[in-house]
C-alpha cells in the first residue's frame, strides 16, 4: 500500500485553540481513527484534512497534491458530521442524489447509484421520507450514503455515531465495514470511544490537548505502554516507585 493522505508538520490556530505540528500518513484503503477527548483538536484536524483551510505551517497531501489548493468539488473527499447535515426539505432519495445532480450525472445513472447505495445501508424502503420523520440511525445511514454516492477516495467522519444507541451503532458499524469493502475508499474518522476506534480502524492516533501523542495498531491500543498523559486518558495509572 502507499500513503494516500499525508499530513506533514501541520499546525493551525483556530480562535483560542492551537493544533501543534502533526505528521502522520493514512494508507490507501485504510480505516484510520483519531481518538481523543472533546476539545482535543480532532475536528480541527479532520476539517483540515478535507481542505477546508490551510495551516500555519506544513501541508496536507491527498495523492501527493496539497488539498488546500484543489477546488472543493475536485478534492474527491466526502464528509459526514455528527448532526448529519441532511437537507430537511428533501426526502432521502433527493438528499443522497444531490451530489450526483450537481455533477450533472444523467438521471438514469442517478437512480441506479442511489438505489445501490441505499440497498447497502438498508434504507431503500424509506427513500421518499424526510429526515425529520425518522430515527437518528436512519438519518445517519442516509448521510453516509450521500457522502459515498460520489465515490470519494477519502471519507471523513466526525463522531458520526456518538448520538446513537449501542444496538443501532453496532448495526451501522457493520454496514460501514461492508460498504468499505465494496467501495474500497480510505476512511479517516474521529471518536472519543475506545471500543469504536478498535472495532472499526486499522490504526489509531491519540490526540490530546492539540498534540499528537502516538499512533498505534488498533489491536494494541489497550496493551501498549505510553507516556503518563496517554495512560491517564486510557484510564490507567502509572506506578512511579
Amino acid at each position: 500500500m502507499s500513503a494516500q493522505l499525508e499530513i506533514k508538520d501541520f499546525s493551525v490556530t483556530r480562535g483560542n485553540f492551537s493544533l501543534q505540528p502533526v505528521s502522520l500518513s493514512v494508507e490507501e484503503g485504510e480505516i484510520f481513527a483519531i481518538l481523543g477527548r472533546t476539545g482535543s483538536g480532532k475536528t480541527v484536524l479532520l476539517e483540515a484534512a478535507s481542505g477546508m483551510f490551510p495551516g500555519d505551517t506544513g501541508e496536507i497531501l491527498l495523492n501527493g497534491t496539497n488539498i488546500c489548493r484543489i477546488a472543493p468539488r475536485e478534492r474527491q473527499t466526502g464528509f459526514v458530521y455528527q448532526d448529519h447535515g441532511l437537507f430537511p426539505h428533501m426526502d432521502f432519495f433527493h438528499n443522497i442524489a444531490y451530489g450526483l445532480k450537481m455533477h450533472k450525472v444523467p438521471r438514469n445513472e442517478q437512480i441506479r447509484r442511489v438505489h445501490e447505495i441505499m440497498d447497502a445501508f438498508s434504507i431503500r424502503h424509506i427513500s421518499h421520507q424526510y429526515p425529520g420523520t425518522l430515527s437518528g440511525g436512519e438519518r445517519q445511514r442516509a448521510a453516509l450514503a450521500r457522502a459515498l454516492i460520489l465515490r470519494p477516495v477519502l471519507l471523513l467522519l466526525d463522531e458520526p455515531f456518538s448520538a446513537l444507541d449501542p444496538a443501532t451503532r453496532r448495526r451501522i458499524h457493520e454496514q460501514l465495514l461492508s460498504v468499505h469493502r465494496q467501495y474500497k475508499c480510505t476512511i479517516l474518522f474521529v471518536t472519543h470511544d475506545f471500543q469504536e476506534a478498535v472495532t472499526l480502524s486499522d490504526r489509531i492516533a491519540i490526540l490530546l490537548d492539540g498534540r499528537l501523542e502516538t499512533v498505534v495498531e488498533s489491536g494494541q491500543l489497550l496493551t501498549n505502554h505510553y507516556n503518563e498523559k496517554v495512560e491517564e486518558f486510557l484510564g490507567r495509572t502509572i506506578d512511579h516507585e
